[in-house]
């Protein structure tokens, strides 16, 4: 937990620090690009490994409007969710009988690319998306001093539906509202366990400039 904190307050800085000098850009060159910083909460779906829904999750997105209402862009977000598991008794490697109970944990690093159609360019501007990439996993089980982990990779798919709220249009900057649904082709085996795809939905809620 402390380190998915300390990362969130890095990525949170850098930004923070990106978008102070992004903003000015935008307003002289490129009016038509966009930039979301979420937090992120999901609920994992068919996933018996760690199926509790959490708010460890943060989202950054940015695009450039091609034609005034079609963009494409970039993203990338992480997300942990969380389980315990109480006392029971497994085999560990074929041979070693134990008994413990367990924290599971599996953490999602999507990126790649996106596209969005928003239905008005006024001050409230709704849209539909889509999020296209790659999607990196860490499934890891920790009992007593010991950590069992398998990381892999997958094809990553995630539609939205979401809005912009701008306020103050001349400063560009206002609010984000999205909900989503995502899919990975990620699988993973950890002790007597096996994660075959991953499927979530969720909300984000931030910042738009």
């Amino acid at each position: 937990m402390k380190t998915i904190k300390q990362l969130s307050i890095k990525l949170v800085a850098l930004v923070a620090v990106s978008l102070a000098f992004a903003l000015p850009i935008k307003a002289q060159i490129s009016p038509n690009s966009y930039y979301n910083v979420d937090w992120q909460f999901n609920i994992p779906l068919n996933n018996s490994f760690a199926d509790k829904a959490s708010g460890w999750g943060m989202n950054f997105e940015g695009g450039y409007y091609v034609i005034p209402r079609m963009s494409v862009g970039a993203f990338l977000n992480y997300h942990t969710n969380n389980e315990y598991v109480g006392r029971e008794t497994f085999t560990v490697n074929s041979s070693s009988v134990v008994t413990t109970d367990q924290q599971h944990s599996i953490f999602q690093l999507p990126f790649g690319a996106s596209l969005r159609y928003r239905f008005s360019e006024s001050i409230c501007q709704p849209y539909v998306g889509l999020k296209l990439g790659a999607n990196y996993t860490r499934t890891s089980s920790s009992f007593y001093v010991l950590k069992a982990t398998d990381n892999q990779w997958g094809f990553y798919m995630s539609p939205e539906v979401g809005v912009n709220i701008y306020p103050f249009m001349n400063n560009s900057i206002g609010f984000h509202i999205a909900a989503f649904y995502s899919y990975s082709t990620n699988k993973s085996a950890v002790l007597h366990y096996n994660v075959d795809a991953l499927n979530n939905v969720g909300f984000r809620l931030g910042l738009a400039f």
